[in-house]
């Protein structure tokens, strides 16, 4: 068993990490940059060590010093989260050759799937729907323009080696290719160090649908889907699950497609398989995530697994006995709360947080990184906490979930509650019309 852990990440997520630790008794180590030097990750891990300056290529993007870090304190292996280099192939390769294992996929399976378009490739030898686009990064403008009017526009640019909705642009037209080409790269670079990028159609009425996968050597398991449906600049910013707007019919197909893909790959570990159904229902796939998902909470909620845990104990050769939940009695829902100011066209907000009040109760989980006196810089994402609520029923579930929002209170800084209450009170979302394009709707309100 794995003795010592060092966490390539910061905020809620090296926190989440950093619980499950403790509870299989396994050391941690916690990296930050100088800006994270006071943040609660630091304070809770058994060992912290400081790996550069605030920018994220100094620090959280900087593998020599994440690597070193690892060797300075005999970790056994490194724990990426997501985002920075959890995805990213000469990182993972980096670890195996100093022998520390990478709590993720190999990177022979990394460099198959970690760059978004030759995961593509590889799914459509299987049969599976995958939308139109490019086939390789994009090398000009003018190669970005060809393809474009090759699909037709509008057409949405993707950063090869992310996600997150960093990098990602929709071009109606011609006249906007340069200029959204131009962002989405420069975003792809700061936030992956890499700044490939690749097209693909742009279908504007669709869900989002995940299916949570955990492929022990000797099975694959499914943990349900989650629907991520409600997004703001390709972010999501509230995920439920089971989905309420899908059937059986659609599940149970979805489902077989993930484990199609899965298998071919000969996939192990954990992951999320993406994809997007039209307004006819008919699915495509977006891309393979070999890693922990922002959302995943909510299904630990509604399964009663530890994700994390399971992570750890697949990387360490230890096979796992669990069930696949096609069905589950409960639902639960999340709410991702930035600090936006939402009058502001949600500019980020800086400062101190003054005071905070968290959420209780039956049913409600809150996963945050933040605390009293906690100073928000403008570094790093904005989220700055998760609310999950979880009942027997979505309708329950909404109750509780607006009792929590309505409890949540957090001084010093703007925050999104008062748009995440608002939305839960929506009666499309109620009565579960929702799409893709629901946010920008209800912003035009």
């Amino acid at each position: 068993m794995i003795k010592k852990i060092l966490i390539a990440n910061r905020g809620e997520i090296a926190i989440r990490i950093i619980r499950t630790c403790k509870e299989m008794n396994i050391k941690t180590v916690a990296v930050y940059s100088l800006v994270d030097k006071f943040s609660l990750h630091v304070q809770l891990a058994d060992e912290s060590i400081c790996i550069g300056n605030s920018l994220n290529k100094l620090s959280y993007l900087n593998i020599n010093n994440i690597i070193s870090s690892a060797l300075i304190t005999n970790s056994d292996a490194i724990h990426p989260g997501y985002g920075f280099l959890s995805e990213n192939n000469q990182f993972v390769q980096m670890c195996e050759k100093y022998n520390i294992k990478f709590i993720g996929p190999t990177s022979v399976i990394i460099n198959k799937i970690g760059n978004k378009f030759n995961a593509k490739k590889i799914i459509n030898k299987i049969k599976i729907n995958t939308i139109p686009g490019s086939t390789k990064a994009i090398k000009s403008i003018q190669d970005g323009i060809n393809i474009s009017k090759k699909i037709g526009f509008p057409i949405i640019l993707k950063a090869s080696y992310g996600g997150g909705g960093k990098g990602m642009k929709i071009v109606k037209n011609e006249k906007e290719f340069k200029k959204s080409w131009e962002g989405a790269k420069l975003e792809s670079k700061r936030n992956f160090n890499n700044d490939d990028i690749y097209l693909e159609k742009f279908i504007e009425i669709h869900k989002h649908i995940e299916i949570q996968i955990i492929k022990s050597k000797k099975k694959i398991y499914y943990l349900l889907e989650r629907d991520c449906s409600i997004q703001k600049k390709y972010q999501k910013i509230i995920e439920e699950t089971p989905s309420p707007y899908i059937n059986n019919y659609t599940r149970n197909k979805i489902i077989n497609a993930t484990i199609k893909c899965i298998d071919y790959l000969e996939y192990e570990g954990i992951g999320t398989i993406e994809f997007i159904l039209d307004k006819n229902n008919i699915f495509y796939f977006i891309e393979i995530n070999p890693r922990i998902q922002v959302e995943h909470a909510i299904t630990e909620e509604i399964t009663g697994i530890d994700i994390i845990k399971l992570q750890i104990i697949i990387i360490c050769n230890e096979d796992i006995q669990i069930k696949n939940f096609f069905y589950s009695k409960l639902h639960a829902i999340e709410c991702r709360i930035n600090a936006e100011n939402i009058k502001n066209k949600f500019y980020p907000s800086i400062g101190k947080v003054e005071s905070l009040h968290i959420p209780g109760g039956h049913g409600i989980r809150v996963d945050t990184h933040i605390y009293n006196n906690y100073k928000i810089t403008y570094h790093y994402d904005s989220m700055i906490l998760k609310i999950i609520a979880s009942s027997y029923s979505r309708k329950n579930s909404i109750f509780k979930i607006k009792r929590a929002l309505k409890e949540l209170k957090i001084k010093g800084i703007e925050t999104t509650i008062l748009f995440h209450i608002k939305l839960i009170n929506d009666k499309n979302f109620i009565d579960g019309n929702i799409d893709t394009r629901f946010i920008k709707k209800f912003l035009l309100k």
